[in-house]
């Protein structure tokens, strides 16, 4: 009889506790996320005609060349994440987000902060908006941004472009316009593909040498701050500031 006794009484406190954790994680989300304006559809927010986008199998196919598993071994993500240092309380955006595989990762290192997943194409912002809605990552938002003009928050942190430059135009404006939405003391952390033959990357003749992106942040305006050469295996590392 006391034994049973004793069981319902560990029983009930396994419980309580229980339900104790739940509601700390869950107003820690709450928390996480009460700066952030209400979930809404940022394809209509932009005016995209949502009849006009790609079928689903077709994006479907390139979500996952973006998502495989053998990426990972490469692209390193956790180590990159860590790299950046975060606190876990700043505005973090993922410049050019694709399937959001950067995005949801930079989500978990933010609890307190956020994540703006920016992108040009609305395919893309409607894949991590629709997770967005399942309300497993409250501290995140998905935004359609210009290839020209990303629109950037003017409270960010950190605005995070992963294999991104290569596939810009003019470069140089964008840049320039990047350091111009970015407030002082932010960081522009820039990821591209080495030049060389390499197993992995897009064709030798549109990469951008290390030079050139050296060059080009300078004369936007930003401070070479962080180099780190020995990363990843294929891709460079750059961390920029804004004075």
């Amino acid at each position: 009889m006391m034994s049973t006794i004793r069981m319902r009484r560990t029983w009930r406190a396994g419980l309580l506790l229980a339900l104790y954790l739940g509601s700390v994680i869950v107003w820690s989300n709450i928390v996480a996320a009460e700066d952030l304006p209400p979930i809404e559809c940022p394809l209509s927010k932009a005016g995209i005609d949502k009849t006009k986008l790609k079928p689903f199998e077709e994006v479907e196919e390139y979500i996952k060349f973006l998502e495989r598993a053998d990426r990972a071994k490469w692209q390193k993500p956790e180590a990159v994440v860590k790299t950046l240092g975060l606190k876990g309380t700043e505005t973090v955006v993922d410049l050019g987000s694709g399937s959001g595989y950067f995005t949801f990762r930079l989500s978990q290192a933010v609890p307190k902060g956020k994540v703006i997943a920016i992108d040009s194409q609305p395919e893309m912002v409607r894949h991590v908006h629709r997770k967005v809605l399942t309300g497993e990552w409250p501290n995140v938002r998905a935004q359609v941004g210009k290839p020209n003009d990303p629109g950037l928050p003017p409270d960010a942190d950190f605005v995070f472009v992963c294999d991104v430059l290569l596939h810009v135009r003019q470069k140089a404006a964008w840049l320039k316009t990047i350091h111009s939405q970015m407030q002082s003391g932010a960081k522009l952390v820039l990821i591209d593909f080495q030049e060389g033959d390499l197993p992995e990357g897009p064709p030798e003749k549109i990469k951008v040498p290390k030079k050139e992106v050296l060059r080009l942040c300078k004369e936007a305006g930003f401070d070479l701050k962080r180099d780190e050469p020995d990363l990843l295996p294929y891709q460079e590392f750059l961390v920029f500031g804004k004075p």
